[in-house]
């Protein structure tokens, strides 16, 4: 089996105007919606690359009460058939710098985009099976160099059974490619259990007396101390109706 490629691409939108996020998000996830029955890929004018095989997987809204800079929008795209699939699609429209693909239906819309690609480490669930949520807990994580996949592995191990008896479900394990020192993971939950969680650990630290405290997770922070090598960081995304992780009954 071939290792699951992805990409990742956070955009924020200036001056501050939030009906923008909404113009992009609504523009992406019709135009996606059309390439499902595309037969090939192709460069478009206004459009760039359009194909089936690169998948828009997920399109969120942050949450920037969680700590992103608002206004915001992040995108996860599956590139079906790995590295000779989707990838070699995307990267062959830089070849020879065609003049399309400095034309775009959202020029002046986005004031920054940031792209990485990503790998699926061992225990990554394919996307095609991936639980659906409410909303989506996004970690990145800097960890020494040459420690992603062990990081990953210890997550997957101890981490993911600490979360997933306070409704967490791993949707992504992603090693941050072309680089050895950054890690992404997905987690979908709902908002119940997002609450319950923070309480959870508050009580841990002896801040809530009223909720039932889980020291498990004050564990897994020390532990993950063993990898980390720099900033850490977990917020909140929300699904945008029309992706494939968005909840069932919110595709339209």
């Amino acid at each position: 089996m071939r290792r699951g490629i992805y990409l990742i691409e956070e955009v924020d939108f200036r001056p501050m105007n939030s009906r923008r996020p909404l113009e992009y998000l609504t523009w992406l996830t019709r135009y996606k919606r059309e390439d499902e029955t595309r037969a090939e890929p192709a460069l478009t004018t206004g459009m760039s690359i359009r194909s089936r095989e690169i998948d828009l997987a997920g399109a969120f809204y942050a949450v920037g009460i969680t700590g992103h800079p608002q206004f915001k929008a992040v995108t996860l795209w599956e590139c079906h058939g790995g590295w000779d699939g989707g990838w070699r699609q995307m990267m062959e429209i830089y070849r020879g710098v065609d003049d399309r693909l400095f034309l775009s239906d959202i020029d002046d819309l986005r004031f920054s985009a940031f792209s990485r690609p990503l790998g699926a480490a061992p225990g990554c669930p394919p996307l095609s099976q991936a639980p659906t949520g409410e909303f989506y807990l996004f970690e990145s994580a800097r960890v020494r160099p040459g420690a992603a996949l062990d990081y990953l592995a210890a997550v997957r191990t101890e981490r993911a059974p600490l979360l997933a008896a306070h409704g967490h479900r791993l949707t992504g394990l992603y090693e941050v490619l072309f680089c050895d020192t950054e890690v992404v993971t997905l987690w979908a939950v709902s908002l119940d259990d997002h609450l319950a969680t923070q309480r959870a650990r508050d009580a841990a630290l002896g801040l809530d007396d009223e909720a039932e405290p889980d020291p498990g997770l004050l564990r897994w922070s020390k532990r993950a101390r063993d990898f980390l090598d720099g900033p850490w960081r977990e917020t909140l995304l929300a699904p945008f109706p029309g992706s494939r992780l968005a909840p069932e009954g919110a595709h339209d």
